[in-house]
């Protein structure tokens, strides 16, 4: 039997009719959302994650600017003046403390003689008596040796000079006095001004210089082979022109001829020397080449190579104190000042002379030329060319 051109018992469904459905479709078709229900428009909707939605950063504390990054605590970075002050005080105590130590560690004596009868009046300006001692003392014999000192005994003068600092705009003098001059020591006659020192000291000698020149003596400086010989290696040595080779032919010491960088014992051997053909004037040629040694160590010590390198700075600071010897009034703010004076030597803004004298010996100082000379430096006017001497 047919219906509808199908056979057997099963048959679709008319129009407008769904089939019949099992009860598994059942269930599913329950499941299933109806179009426009709320169930539906859920469905519809993309799936959402079941994260936390992270909080809002919070806004920084007033007058911070820059949030920190990475959540972590933000470090304040210094400003540039702040570092600049920190450096700056760092420098001042510094500079504090090598002062302080300076102060208490050079040597001091009772150089300057007490008030006597006949002293000459404070004049014009300021004069330093500056005294290079030939006293081996401290100085093994080894090291007496490497600076070819000898053996002499007691306490004598290789260099004396005076150091005249203007009130004025007049320049200042670095005034040479032979060691062989004849001059009248208090209570020993006349004798050579180097043998004041042996005789009595700084103080006899100060007093020696005063009673000689007419000037009064306000500070004292001295300095002895060792001390000289370590202040000069401390930094490096000094650098000097040799304009002809000397040779020593007491003391065997060279010195090539040419530009070259003089060590201690050379430095030495070079203010010390006069038994060479390269001076010829003998002592008048050695306290020539004492000042020019003088200029061109100021300059070096000046300089900022050495100021600013602690390799020289701090082994010079080592050296000044044991090399130095000062008055027991003078304080370090009055060899400030004498540095300060010097430190034109080496280009003409310090007039370098020696006492005139009557002939090659330097025994005898010329009388008119040297009172000419003395009134000039007690009155701070400048000194006539035709007296002034190599």
């Amino acid at each position: 039997m047919t219906y509808g051109g199908h056979q057997g018992g099963h048959r679709p469904p008319p129009p407008g009719r769904r089939p019949p459905r099992g009860p598994r479709q059942q269930q599913q078709a329950q499941m299933m959302p109806v179009p426009g229900s709320n169930r539906a428009r859920q469905a519809a909707r993309p799936p959402q994650s079941t994260r936390v939605a992270p909080r809002p950063p919070q806004p920084p504390p007033p007058g911070d600017r820059n949030p920190p990054s990475g959540g972590g605590p933000r470090r304040r970075r210094a400003s540039f003046p702040k570092v600049l002050l920190s450096l700056v005080l760092v420098f001042v105590l510094l500079l504090g403390a090598v002062w302080l130590y300076l102060e208490f560690s050079i040597n001091r004596i009772d150089a300057l003689p007490d008030d006597y009868e006949g002293r000459p009046a404070a004049a014009e300006g300021t004069n330093w008596l500056l005294v290079g001692s030939d006293s081996r003392e401290g100085l093994d014999e080894d090291r007496m040796a490497e600076l070819s000192t000898g053996d002499a005994g007691g306490r004598r003068t290789d260099t004396i000079m005076l150091v005249h600092i203007p009130d004025n705009d007049t320049k200042p003098t670095l005034l040479s006095l032979p060691r062989d001059s004849r001059v009248e020591i208090p209570g020993h006659g006349v004798n050579k001004i180097n043998a004041a020192f042996a005789f009595g000291g700084a103080p006899l000698l100060t007093k020696t210089v005063e009673q000689a020149t007419g000037l009064r003596i306000d500070h004292y400086a001295e300095i002895g082979f060792g001390g000289f010989a370590e202040v000069v290696d401390a930094i490096g040595g000094v650098e000097m022109d040799i304009p002809k080779e000397m040779r020593d032919t007491k003391t065997g010491i060279v010195i090539p001829e040419g530009r070259q960088t003089l060590d201690g014992a050379q430095a030495l051997g070079f203010v010390r020397m006069r038994y060479s053909s390269a001076t010829p004037r003998s002592d008048l040629d050695r306290v020539a080449n004492q000042r020019k040694f003088i200029g061109a160590l100021a300059n070096e010590i000046a300089s900022p190579a050495t100021l600013l390198n602690p390799f020289d700075v701090f082994p010079l600071l080592g050296a000044v104190p044991d090399a130095l010897t000062l008055d027991t009034d003078d304080n370090l703010h009055h060899l400030v000042g004498l540095a300060w004076a010097m430190r034109g030597i080496g280009d003409g803004g310090v007039v370098t002379t020696t006492v005139p004298v009557t002939s090659a010996s330097a025994e005898t100082w010329d009388p008119a030329k040297s009172e000419t000379l003395f009134e000039a430096l007690r009155t701070d006017s400048p000194i006539p060319e035709e007296i002034l001497m190599e």
